[in-house]
């Protein structure tokens, strides 16, 4: 009778008799107990005396979160650990040891930091899936263009007549301001001097920051653009009107994918605080050497649009196998401003320009049959804003998936120093 008694009693209570009698020795020596009524550790025990005050918002370290288990409130013991795994009783395969495998195959370690890595979280050693796709996407895309403006420009006849006005009239249709540095960038040697020092500098950025994978895609890629120069010679031309321009079919550009070939390399390889400015050197001096080649008679319109955009193609597809070590370390991964506003000024800027080019090349479409001398002028101005915006948006594509591919943001990748609070004015 007595324990129905207390049974009645306890119906009142939130916790059992044993955990009310040890409530203030609990909070004295901060411990825990265990309710065999409710079958789990009673929390938040507090009297008038010694308040236990908690902050709702905490901070957390995610690493700790991710290995030890998630903290009660009161800085409670975690409520797991990892357990170390111990081979077989009488196995003597030191495999069956978590990293053991690894180290043995690789003397430094490396494959067993990106193993473990792997496991806390994927994204320390290879971009989102989704930035991959996009690399592919973009890349097959921008090769695709090329070829569709080839196919434009040679195989119609108003495609051609467009390309012999443009390399008819350009060299005397350029301002004076232009003309002298167009003449002097129309130089081989310094084309080829300028663009092998930007891929060279930008392949000891990645040996200097110990990039090796990048280094294999750095290869890959400028293998990939020599043999791509070669369709000069199997792409064909047919005879559709009579063009005082070489009747051979030039298309690419070889001075021009050299031009760019050096500025990707330079901008996949240089790290984030750099990306914006060598996307921008970039892009300038591909315009400067694809105007240059026209104003020198030596390629078309259409050969400089392909070279660029096959070109940053191969490179967008070369991303898409980014891993490891061609990304940047986890610890240092942060969203870029710089990266954000010259990224979308280019891409917005150079589909601003492709859009006028095309208004402008359709207002001349029906003089172009006739070589028509109004639109001569109107052809050279699609001509030029065309390459300038195939480049910035080629470069700003380019800007963006490189960064979003090499630094995705992750829970180890954010961690780091704590944001500063904002400075109190002089007057406080």
């Amino acid at each position: 009778m007595a324990s129905d008694g207390c049974v009645g009693v306890f119906l009142y209570f939130p916790a059992c008799f044993p955990c009310l009698l040890c409530a203030d020795l609990a909070l004295r020596i901060d411990a825990t107990r265990w309710c065999p009524r409710r079958g789990r550790t009673v929390l938040d025990m507090n009297d008038a005396q010694h308040p236990v005050i908690r902050d709702p918002h905490a901070p957390t370290n995610m690493v700790d979160s991710a290995t030890e288990g998630t903290r009660g409130a009161g800085g409670l013991k975690p409520e797991f650990r990892w357990q170390p795994v111990t081979p077989d009783a009488g196995s003597t395969d030191s495999s069956t040891l978590p990293g053991t495998s690894l180290d043995a195959s690789n003397d430094d370690g490396t494959d067993a930091v990106d193993s473990g890595l792997a496991l806390l979280d994927p994204l320390t050693v290879r971009p989102r899936i989704s930035s991959r796709v996009l690399c592919a996407v973009f890349g097959v895309l921008l090769a695709a263009a090329a070829f569709g403006i080839w196919w434009v420009c040679v195989h119609t006849e108003n495609g051609q007549s467009y390309d012999e006005i443009v390399w008819v009239n350009l060299p005397t249709s350029l301002p004076v301001w232009a003309s002298g540095p167009m003449n002097l960038v129309a130089q081989s040697w310094l084309v080829i001097t300028v663009s092998c020092v930007l891929g060279g500098l930008g392949l000891v950025a990645a040996l200097v920051r110990r990039r090796w994978w990048l280094v294999g895609q750095m290869v890959v890629f400028a293998a990939v653009c020599l043999a791509a120069t070669q369709l000069k010679s199997l792409l064909p031309r047919p005879f559709i009107i009579q063009t005082a321009s070489p009747v051979a079919n030039s298309a690419p550009s070889g001075h021009t994918m050299l031009a760019v070939a050096g500025a990707v390399l330079l901008l996949i390889a240089v790290p984030r605080a750099l990306r914006a400015l060598a996307a921008v050197v970039g892009g300038t001096w591909s315009v400067l050497v694809g105007v240059s080649v026209m104003v020198g008679q030596w390629h078309r319109t259409s050969d400089v649009l392909m070279s660029i955009l096959l070109v940053t193609g191969f490179a967008l597809v070369i991303l898409a196998c980014t891993r490891t070590s061609g990304m940047d370390d986890p610890g240092r991964r942060v969203s870029s401003v710089s990266v954000q506003i010259v990224g979308s000024v280019l891409i917005t800027g150079g589909l601003l320009l492709m859009l006028y080019s095309a208004y402008a090349v359709w207002q001349v479409v029906p003089g172009l049959n006739v070589s028509a001398m109004w639109a001569v002028r109107g052809s050279i101005v699609s001509a030029v804003v065309g390459i300038v915006g195939v480049s910035a948006l080629a470069f700003g594509l380019l800007l963006a998936l490189r960064h979003i591919t090499a630094a995705p943001l992750s829970r180890l990748g954010l961690i780091g120093a704590p944001p500063a609070p904002p400075a109190q004015s002089a007057r406080q």
